[in-house]
């Protein structure tokens, strides 16, 4: 009898077990499906795409330029509503009176600068965001042409300065236009994306009200780092 009330808590710790991991591989799961994309900034766009390209071990898709704003990207799919984006200046266009986007000005290095979400009616994730003490910026609309002559467009929060050291993310709503990464050649994969920041405990507390369940650590820095499954094995890229 005790030898089978043994082997029932057995069987009961591991079906807890099972449940358990089951449970958070859902949540990662469903974090993940709401990363649109993420951005890798360079200072200068030739060099990152093939640091980038070597790391993970796949060609970059020339992606285009974003007019009056000085930049131009490539894009590497990471699933198939999710994808990594380069970005740097554009040598095409003459610098902008502007800082150019995502701190590429003042870059020293690349790396990940930030990313974004899946969102739509902006304005009122701007709204809800903001009566919680939390400003995301104002919604623009952004748009760009594809090598091919394609026209992509999409609104996007923009917020004046990049938060928590782009760890809080912006969102974006391709509305009409495709999303990216569906035409991106497979191969890569996004499984897992990270955080570290000084104060932990505070970017956690900003992240919560917006439902990302991103995975803060104590760091010396902010960093974003990502897992991604690629031909190479899994590379982590910050």
């Amino acid at each position: 009898m005790r030898g089978f009330k043994r082997a029932i808590a057995s069987v009961g710790i591991a079906a807890c077990f099972f449940i358990g991991a089951y449970g958070q591989q859902q949540m990662r799961n469903e974090f993940l499906s709401k990363v649109d994309h993420l951005v890798y900034a360079t200072p200068d766009l030739a060099a990152g795409i093939t640091q980038v390209e070597r790391l993970l071990g796949v060609s970059a898709v020339p992606g285009g330029q974003h007019p009056g704003w000085g930049t131009r990207n490539a894009l590497i799919g990471l699933g198939d509503n999710t994808y990594l984006e380069i970005i740097g200046p554009d040598p095409d266009q003459p610098k902008p009176s502007r800082p150019r986007r995502f701190g590429i000005d003042e870059l020293q290095a690349p790396r990940l600068v930030t990313w974004a979400v899946k969102g739509t009616d902006l304005e009122a994730i701007v709204e809800n965001a903001k009566s919680r003490g939390l400003d995301l910026g104002q919604v623009q609309a952004g748009s760009r042409r594809r090598p091919d002559g394609v026209l992509l467009s999409w609104r996007l929060t923009v917020s004046p300065v990049l938060n928590e050291g782009g760890i809080v993310p912006f969102f974006i709503d391709w509305g009409e236009t495709p999303q990216p990464a569906a035409s991106l050649p497979k191969g890569c994969l996004l499984i897992a994306l990270r955080s570290e920041y000084p104060d932990a405990n505070r970017v956690r507390a900003v992240l919560s009200p917006l439902g990302l369940n991103l995975r803060v650590d104590s760091g010396s820095a902010p960093a974003i780092i990502a897992t991604i499954r690629t031909p190479n094995g899994d590379v982590e890229l910050r």
